[in-house]
């Protein structure tokens, strides 16, 4: 049975690690294998996605109100065009993908592969554009970069911000517009777990339990969304590309010694 505080570990987990560009994926993966909860389940993991989803949503209220009162404005359409590429990619690749997850084979690579494209983010110069200037081009090819975080350990928000800053977005509408775009994402998640999970049956975990989890998930998220905007103005994302690539090269050691 999930105690409250693993409950709120893993939702501190998620919540930094979803907007922090290290993957909330694998790093969700190895605090479940941390507590001996590698099967905690489809119910946990949708309460999880839904306190970043609430994160979010309270970030960027005034957005989310604006869209509202003009479903048909440039930024709806930019959202949806920089969804595309990982809807498509997900339904395609959504069996192969569930069971890489489940044994985790190939996280330590993943890590390493992060690294790199977080490291090669400092070849990006002189960025420019801000929200108003972002093409539906620029949208499709950082949404492809998303779809690349289809894989457990490939961090979303690293991905796309590396690629918003490729294409020229100054370094805080880079992050801006990056966990903007999560929202679709992160949305359709909740919707595809919630439908397995109807079909399959919920596991046992009480609903304060849930609660503490979506709870920690949403605030750590929130904190994570406003220091992530803010640092990303004046750093490098190198010191996260070291993190992950000792993460990646000690999953490896011990994978490769078989005590993982």
């Amino acid at each position: 049975m999930l105690s409250k505080l693993e409950a709120f570990i893993l939702g501190m987990i998620q919540g930094l690690t979803e907007f922090l560009p290290i993957s909330s994926t694998g790093h969700l993966y190895l605090g479940r294998n941390l507590f001996g909860l590698q099967e905690a389940g489809l119910l946990l993991d949708t309460m999880l996605h839904i306190g970043t989803l609430l994160a979010v949503f309270v970030y960027y209220k005034e957005e989310f109100i604006k869209i509202i009162k003009n479903p048909f404005s440039k930024l709806t359409f930019l959202l949806i065009v920089g969804t595309i590429p990982a809807v498509v990619i997900g339904l395609v690749t959504k069996d192969y993908i569930e069971e890489v997850s489940k044994t985790g084979i190939t996280i330590g690579w993943e890590f390493l592969l992060t690294g790199l494209f977080l490291w090669m983010a400092d070849t990006a110069k002189n960025g420019y554009k801000k929200m108003d200037d972002i093409s539906y081009k620029d949208a499709f090819i950082i949404g492809t970069f998303q779809a690349a975080a289809i894989l457990p350990a490939i961090s979303r928000s690293g991905m796309t911000i590396v690629a918003a800053l490729w294409r020229k977005l100054d370094r805080e509408t880079a992050a801006y517009f990056s966990f903007l775009l999560s929202t679709p994402a992160i949305a359709g998640a909740i919707v595809l777990q919630t439908k397995d999970l109807l079909s399959d049956g919920g596991e046992q975990i009480s609903l304060s339990t849930l609660l503490v989890a979506i709870l920690s998930s949403a605030f750590f998220g929130y904190v994570a969304v406003k220091w992530m905007i803010g640092f990303l103005k004046n750093h490098s994302l190198k010191p996260f590309a070291y993190y992950v690539w000792a993460l990646g090269f000690l999953i490896l050691f011990f994978q490769f010694t078989g005590k993982f």
